[in-house]
């Protein structure tokens, strides 16, 4: 939410959104995302949620210093914290009263609006911001299988 004045659209103030993800890794679009949502809500955690059912390729901690280090010094009202358990729960515990999602496509929508009324149930709403069509081609899974296939391409200095 925000309210407009003459000099455009400011956070109401107090106001607290939680980004989650894995953030594994951490892309361009996903720091847009906050890069946006930064200036929509007074305050934005980007949670690093930790789910036993996904195998990142790296541990949580290590997840949130990368993420902390693609921040710009300039955004303080960003946070990036740690999270093991439902959103809500944390959404509750720190007292935000919104959670935010970034949207690629019909598919995102989809999955993203049945967590969206589960966590409205439990008394979080959802904001949905839509990828950048520049970014939207990028997901988390797209990044992983590239690096991946960097690294095991043969070095083309390589003395053979």
């Amino acid at each position: 939410m925000t309210v407009t004045s003459d000099r455009g659209a400011a956070p109401v103030h107090g106001s607290l959104a939680v980004y989650p993800g894995t953030f594994d890794p951490f892309t361009p679009g996903h720091r847009d995302l906050v890069a946006r949502a930064r200036v929509v809500f007074d305050r934005i955690i980007v949670l690093l949620a930790v789910n036993a059912d996904k195998r990142p390729t790296a541990e949580a901690t290590t997840r949130a210093v990368l993420v902390r280090d693609a921040m710009p010094a300039a955004w303080g009202n960003v946070e990036v914290d740690t999270w093991t358990g439902l959103t809500t729960a944390y959404c509750l515990r720190r007292g935000a009263t919104v959670i935010v999602r970034g949207v690629r496509t019909a598919v995102d929508l989809h999955y993203e609006y049945q967590l969206a009324a589960m966590n409205e149930k439990l008394g979080i709403q959802t904001v949905w911001l839509p990828a950048r069509p520049q970014l939207a081609a990028t997901s988390s899974t797209v990044a992983r299988a590239y690096r991946s296939a960097q690294s095991a391409r043969p070095s083309l200095n390589a003395d053979d």
